[in-house]
């Protein structure tokens, strides 16, 4: 085998984050913080989803009523304690959610949240499909959004963060303004596409409730431990140049009563320095991104 340049994405180029061009977000804030509130809906007995607990047969009754209590239950108490404190957020939103729990987009749409495509469901990866196959399905996705809210999203997550090697070409003649998939940076980078430019803003795997919860295993305390020294940290390393922190939540596993208190907690944490930062929406930090 011989030696050389390893395949590539050619989506960016690499650039460290030493040296970088300084500059601010609005109102001459250097940290942007944004909740990235994951609204999924699943198909009975079949297809992708977290797990709780191993899965047996299907129908795997235990994990799809878990994963269920997120709509039913988890996501009204996650609404309720941003309402509390004052949170925007980004909805990332299945698109089969609209027929399944009207009330939850437009309860989002009453409090004046980002809606943010995020795949039909997240029963199913779209990375494997053909580029005629995944067109249709970010076209439905777009569609059923728009007629809801009367505008199409500007942002979106691929399920499962599943892309294949035309995502972002099809998301940027889509119409689509960024994409939260790829997780580099903390800083928002420019991706190549064959039609343009298209923004990957930052969106978190480390602070992000599945990872931390059910893959790593750590408890509702260290999650929040989680959040908050991410956030210290980062509000001191932006001291140097802007930066972007997400907070990447699942109402299924956040939204249970003993880890909602811990949450909380965080949140709470955070809201204490609200005039030190700029609390926002993925979709304002594209926006607000030097060109």
């Amino acid at each position: 085998m011989p030696f050389g340049p390893l395949p590539h994405h050619n989506r960016f180029d690499y650039q460290p984050m030493r040296g970088r061009t300084p500059y601010t977000w609005p109102g001459g804030q250097r940290l942007a913080v944004y909740l990235a509130l994951n609204l999924e809906h699943f198909a009975f007995g079949e297809g992708l989803g977290a797990e709780l607990a191993p899965g047996g047969p299907q129908p795997d009754i235990l994990n799809f009523a878990w994963r269920e209590y997120g709509n039913r239950v988890g996501v009204w108490r996650l609404l309720d304690l941003f309402d509390t404190l004052a949170f925007p957020c980004s909805a990332l939103v299945n698109a089969s959610l609209y027929e399944h729990a009207p009330e939850i987009p437009r309860a989002l749409r009453a409090r004046g949240d980002e809606i943010v495509a995020h795949g039909w469901t997240n029963s199913e990866r779209q990375g494997s499909l053909d580029e005629d196959a995944e067109r249709a399905l970010i076209a439905a996705t777009t569609r059923r959004i728009e007629e809801a809210e009367g505008k199409a999203p500007r942002g979106w997550l691929g399920p499962w963060i599943s892309e294949s090697r035309a995502t972002p070409d099809l998301l940027q003649e889509a119409g689509y303004g960024y994409v939260l998939d790829w997780c580099m940076d903390d800083q928002p980078i420019w991706l190549r596409t064959r039609g343009g430019r298209l923004l990957a803003v930052p969106y978190p795997q480390e602070i992000n409730d599945i990872p931390a919860i059910v893959a790593r295993k750590h408890s509702a305390s260290e999650f929040a431990d989680m959040i908050v020294d991410q956030f210290d940290e980062m509000r001191a390393q932006a001291e140097e140049n802007g930066l972007v922190m997400g907070i990447a939540l699942h109402p299924y596993i956040v939204g249970q009563p003993y880890r909602l208190r811990h949450l909380r907690r965080a949140l709470t944490h955070i809201a204490q320095a609200r005039d030190r930062l700029w609390l926002t929406t993925a979709g304002a930090i594209a926006a607000a991104t030097p060109r």
